[in-house]
């Protein structure tokens, strides 16, 4: 797969993901979101937009260490959300509930987003 469509299909993973909170805010259940959830989303989303770059600049020089490379970035991103997660909770009265299921929502939908990503650029690989 080429960097460009994974770049493509990324803009439209994080379209499709912005979605149901935007729904949420207009129909009138804000409340399920946390406070400053756009700045979560968003650090989530520009997190999953580097590791994507990464993977695919590292596929692009040499492929050999592409799931080395997915892992190690998969590494990074956890340990980034959880000092993220300390930062935000101290620095903003939140729902737990609701900060609970928001975190999900995003951090684990970016997550199958990487692993078909890296899926799809494996299994392209192994066909060509």
């Amino acid at each position: 797969m080429k960097p460009s469509s994974s770049i493509i299909l990324f803009i439209g993973f994080v379209i499709f993901v912005a979605l149901p909170p935007i729904l949420l805010e207009n129909i009138g259940y804000s409340d399920w979101l946390v406070p400053n959830f756009w700045l979560f989303y968003g650090f989530i989303s520009g997190l999953t937009l580097l590791i994507l770059g990464g993977i695919l600049w590292v596929q692009h020089k040499n492929s050999d260490f592409y799931a080395q490379v997915f892992l190690a970035g998969t590494t990074v991103k956890i340990m980034a959300c959880l000092i993220f997660i300390f930062v935000f909770v101290a620095k903003n009265k939140v729902n737990k509930y609701a900060f609970v299921g928001d975190f999900f929502y995003l951090y684990l939908l970016n997550m199958v987003f990487e692993v078909y990503v890296l899926l799809r650029n494996l299994r392209h690989k192994n066909s060509g």
